[in-house]
């Protein structure tokens, strides 16, 4: 299949990476419309060769030429306005450079390449992992099945010795009433009868034999407590026939203790693992933020006790215990736990199991001397606590008492919630690199992340909190920022725990806290806009400067402030000179404070700069790469009032004591840099100043009346 027909197939999330490397210097649409003779053509050959890139140059023409005629043809007009005017723009920028246009093809090869190649990795690894989960899961499920059958194989030969057992004591003792009968056997019935015993003793001697290591099971929540419960009346049913009949090396005594150990053991292993903890611990005002808990708030958690067994008439009273297991309390923190710390577990009727959730539960620190946090090996929000339950279980019909315990994920404790942020990076870095519920002192010692990892769980950040999680590109980006140069080189480089989640110096802010406040920003103000994909967000200056260079006067894009610990977004657009070189110009960051008062859409509506005779202009015109911005915004923008004014009958309108006004964002140059060009200018000479200028000095919030 051709390279082109493949990336078609790709994901939205590949596709956009796709679209990231066309723009008008050789538009999408050629390739498109090219793509077999494109893919036919070898262009690193080309590339190198003056005279055959002028020749594949005018081939390319003429392909486009032979492409016109066919939408000529078919009478589509739309079609044949747009070749003529891609085959136009080719001139004009390779025309006299053809090698240019050889090598832009080349690199977007050779990018298309790579963008399949990741696509089938990261394909396989998900097939491969949902493979393993499906293969492991069927192994468990064939393992279950297989101990449900043989117990059942089991079930059927114990019948059968039951039956074979009954037929033997009924011929022994007829046997026996005969013998002392007055006219008694002949010596030839006797010996007959004799005979059948004997062999009804080798058959219940087999029988035995074959029947008692079929009693040997596994284990599986209700399903395998179901069998094992099958199993351990087997082995009575055994011990009641060994009663009635025995012989030397008799299976049954050999094997019975054995078996009823055994039995009993695995059921012990399984009840005592059937408790979980199927919500974690989370304050409900975070739903999102769960396993940091602040003292004094309440928090829930739910249990549930995963065997379903009709005979165990039983009630399950599950204690909550905080730390209960921590030995080394040396500098760490303490903390009672309040509320209703018991509960009774309930049959829930949704799948009828046990359930129990806590909802009151909340926890104080102990203030004991010399325990300070600042004197722990650890920070606050480095400290892990555990969060444990217990329960007994008793069962009086099997005479079996069983200890219950289950334990939640580590949790981390704060004391204020400006602390939620780097208790949350904790929680995700322990997760993403141990599966160890137990290891409260993994931050003493904190293991490095790939990049791998971590980028994944940033785009998992994002897409929990919106319906959009990180393309390549913007992935790139914070990999260049954590990583340096070494993340084109190694992209799996390794990051420290201390680089994603704390700063060198007291001026900078860790990278963990740029992200959330960034994810805050967008959950409070932007939401709609990211979701729809209007803003870039992730963007280096240097990419977004490549990215505009070509783009068409008052071409803008929206990317978040680097400079911002608590998020801040901004816009930059792109003019050119009397040269066509082109200019940019970056406004200084909206922050929340701002976004309060009004929306970003709004912002780009009214959005003035005031240079030349204090006349005010709109510079932004597209949205990158090509949508006008009132298609890209217009759904956004305040709808007018459709209130009529009240009327006064006698006068008319009636009269406010206000006028209605609009905030607007507007940049202006400061008079001192203009000097002498304060004149009225024409546009040519407007450009021309635009090559010492920048018209983003001061960003002010005005009040406009209208």
């Amino acid at each position: 299949m051709a390279q082109w027909d493949q990336l078609k197939m790709l994901d939205c999330k590949y596709l956009e990476q796709v679209d990231q490397l066309y723009d008008d210097s050789f538009p999408m649409d050629i390739r498109q419309y090219l793509s077999k003779w494109i893919e036919s053509i070898d262009w690193d050959t080309v590339a190198y060769q003056d005279s055959l890139a002028t020749v594949r140059f005018h081939d390319l023409l003429t392909q486009l030429d032979d492409q016109h005629g066919r939408f000529a043809l078919n009478n589509n007009f739309l079609l044949q306005h747009n070749i003529r005017k891609i085959k136009r723009n080719l001139q004009d920028r390779f025309q006299e450079d053809p090698v240019h246009m050889a090598m832009v093809i080349s690199r977007n090869l050779k990018e298309e390449k790579k963008i399949l190649e990741n696509a089938k990795n990261t394909k396989q690894e998900s097939e491969g992992a949902v493979s393993a989960m499906v293969v492991e899961k069927q192994k468990l499920d064939n393992k279950v099945k297989d101990m449900k059958d043989r117990v059942q194989v089991a079930d059927q030969y114990i019948k059968n010795l039951e039956d074979l057992q009954d037929e033997y004591d009924f011929k022994v003792n007829n046997l026996k009433n005969r013998e002392n009968e007055v006219n008694g056997m002949t010596p030839k019935e006797l010996e007959t009868e004799k005979m059948t015993l004997m062999r009804m003793c080798l058959d219940l001697k087999t029988k035995r034999q074959v029947s008692a290591p079929q009693t040997g099971p596994g284990a599986r929540f209700t399903s395998a407590a179901e069998s094992l419960q099958q199993v351990r009346q087997h082995l009575k049913k055994l011990q009641e026939l060994e009663q009635k009949f025995t012989y030397d090396d008799d299976p049954i005594a050999q094997k019975k203790a054995y078996l009823e150990a055994r039995a009993l053991d695995l059921l012990k292993d399984l009840l005592s693992n059937s408790l979980v903890v199927e919500r974690q611990p989370c304050m409900p005002t975070h739903p999102q933020r769960p396993l940091v808990l602040k003292t004094g708030v309440q928090f829930t958690v739910k249990l549930r006790f995963l065997v379903k067994l009709q005979e165990f008439n039983y009630q399950l009273k599950v204690k909550a215990l905080f730390d209960k297991d921590v030995t080394e309390k040396k500098g760490f923190r303490k903390f009672n736990i309040l509320g209703t710390n018991t509960k009774i577990m309930n049959m829930e009727e949704s799948n009828g199991s046990l359930a129990a959730e806590f909802r009151h539960l909340q926890l104080k620190e102990q203030k004991v001397a010399g325990n300070r946090t600042n004197e722990g090996p650890l920070i606050v929000t480095e400290e892990l606590h555990s969060l444990s339950f217990e329960s007994e279980l008793q069962l009086n019909q099997s005479g079996l008492n069983i200890k219950l315990e289950a334990i939640s994920l580590p949790v981390v404790v704060i004391s204020n919630v400006c602390q939620l942020p780097s208790g949350w990076a904790s929680i995700l870095w322990y997760n993403m690199l141990t599966t160890e519920p137990k290891n409260l002192k993994f931050f003493l010692k904190p293991p490095l992340a790939k990049w791998s990892q971590l980028s994944e769980v940033l785009s998992w950040q994002f897409s929990a909190v919106t319906q959009r999680g990180l393309n390549q590109e913007q992935l790139s980006m914070l990999a260049d920022k954590l990583l340096g140069a070494k993340a084109k080189r190694n992209p799996e480089g390794q990051i420290p725990w201390i680089k994603f989640c704390k700063s060198a110096n007291e001026k900078a802010f860790p990278f963990w806290l740029w992200i959330e406040g960034i994810l805050d920003l967008i959950k409070r103000h932007l939401l709609s806009l990211w979701n729809d994909g209007s803003i870039t967000g992730f963007l280096s200056k240097e990419r977004e400067k490549a990215l505009l260079s070509d783009k068409c006067p008052g071409t803008f894009l929206l990317r978040f402030s680097e400079s911002s610990r608590d998020g801040a977004i901004t816009f930059t657009w792109v003019e050119h000179d009397v040269h066509d070189k082109p200019l940019f110009h970056s406004v200084e960051p909206y922050t929340k404070k701002e976004l309060s008062a009004v929306s970003l859409a709004d912002i780009i509506r009214t959005y003035k700069v005031m240079a030349v005779e204090n006349i005010p202009e709109n510079p932004l015109r597209f949205l990158f790469p090509d949508i006008p911005k009132d298609k890209a915004f217009g759904k956004y923008y305040p709808k007018p009032s459709e209130t009529p004014e009240p009327m006064d009958v006698e006068n008319g309108p009636k009269e406010y004591g206000y006028m209605k006004t609009e905030l607007i964002s507007v940049s202006e140059v400061h008079p001192s840099r203009l000097q002498d060009k304060m004149m009225p200018m024409s546009p040519d000479d407007f450009k021309e100043l635009s090559q010492y200028v920048s018209p983003r000095d001061i960003d002010a919030v005005v009040r406009i009346r209208f």
